[in-house]
């Protein structure tokens, strides 16, 4: 295994979190806005207020994305093994 290739597995590893993780996080902050937004508008300073909906869009982003998620990642999981074959044998 070279230096190169072990970065190369880092790079696209670094890709791949972000990748499958981007839907969750982007859903957490959209109502997270929201919340806040009603919150400012309302004077209403409750801290479940905020959590709760955000545990909810983040399940519901999971349910919805979970087949193209683990479609990512076993791609990315095969494409290592493959690479370590490559490379290895």
């Amino acid at each position: 295994m070279t230096p190169e290739f072990v970065v190369d597995i880092g790079r696209k590893a670094m890709e791949t979190v972000l990748l499958v993780s981007a839907p969750m996080l982007l859903a957490a902050l959209i109502v997270g806005l929201i919340i806040s937004i009603f919150q400012a508008a309302t004077q209403i300073n409750e801290q479940t207020m905020t959590f709760i909906p955000k545990i909810v869009a983040v399940l519901v982003t999971l349910l919805i994305f979970a087949p193209w998620m683990i479609k990512i990642l076993l791609s990315f999981t095969t494409g290592i093994l493959e690479g370590v074959a490559t490379v290895g044998g």
